[in-house]
């Protein structure tokens, strides 16, 4: 389980890495609460988002976006609100959207990185 749980968490830190050089301002990782956790809360421009991160080693199951399904989406807003609700401040005046981003390879710091930015 703790190689599985590095994996993810080396996948997090290079779509960190990704949205920093692409202008984002992280707020928040690893954001819990009793609904479930949201991987990356950032800013960029007039947009909060809220970004969930799948890492896999390879496609065989699947692309990693399958795994953001309907239910999923659902849930990420269903935080990004609970987020909302716990930080306004960080709100002003921003608007919401729910972004996707999925490393597939052997080793996360050089996969290949997949960004969707509105899931809506």
């Amino acid at each position: 389980m703790a190689a599985k749980d590095d994996f993810g968490r080396a996948g997090e830190s290079r779509a960190v890495a990704y949205l920093i050089e692409r202008g984002y301002e992280i707020l928040d990782r690893n954001w819990r609460c009793p609904q479930g956790e949201i991987d990356i809360v950032a800013t960029v421009g007039a947009h909060l988002a809220v970004v969930e991160v799948k890492t896999r080693r390879s496609s065989a199951f699947g692309h990693p976006f399958e795994a953001v399904d309907p239910r999923k989406r659902r849930r990420l807003w269903q935080l990004a609100f609970a987020w909302v609700a716990a930080h306004r401040e960080a709100l002003s005046g921003r608007e919401i959207r729910v972004e996707a981003i999925a490393i597939t390879g052997p080793d996360p710091a050089v996969g290949v990185l997949e960004h969707l930015e509105d899931l809506a």
